[in-house]
């Protein structure tokens, strides 16, 4: 199951996040979703998480890939160390784009049930990303 369930997380960073297919994710997405790391006050919900990668990264980063470097998986988990980039050619946060190559350190868990994602915690340098943008626009 453990393999199964990296393979549903390899599926989502290639197909949600790299290439923003909206049918993958409603299959890789339960409707139940939570996720952990929503800033204070956010939504966490499914929506939530969609309109993060469609509204805000996808438009901002042309080029977007997400390489994962390691995965852990024990039980219903999946931990996953991953970087994405892409080019800063849209706006990102109220910034304009600086055509900057632009790197995004990502550390996430997963919980997956019946091949859907459940639960996810993480952590990112995307605050460290946008603040190196202002200080070059």
């Amino acid at each position: 199951m453990s393999e199964q369930n990296k393979a549903a997380v390899r599926h989502f960073n290639h197909r949600v996040i790299a290439q923003g297919d909206r049918e993958a994710f409603d299959q890789l997405v339960a409707e139940n979703f939570v996720n952990h790391s929503a800033p204070a006050g956010a939504s966490n919900d499914r929506e939530a998480l969609w309109h993060t990668f469609a509204q805000i990264l996808r438009p901002a980063l042309s080029d977007l890939q997400v390489e994962i470097h390691q995965q852990i998986a024990e039980g219903d988990w999946v931990n996953t160390r991953k970087t994405i980039t892409g080019v800063h050619s849209g706006a990102l946060m109220g910034i304009a784009p600086t055509g900057s190559a632009v790197t995004i350190e990502v550390m996430d868990m997963v919980r997956i049930e019946n091949g859907q994602y459940v639960e996810h915690w993480g952590i990112n340098t995307l605050a460290a990303v946008v603040s190196q943008l202002r200080s070059i626009s």
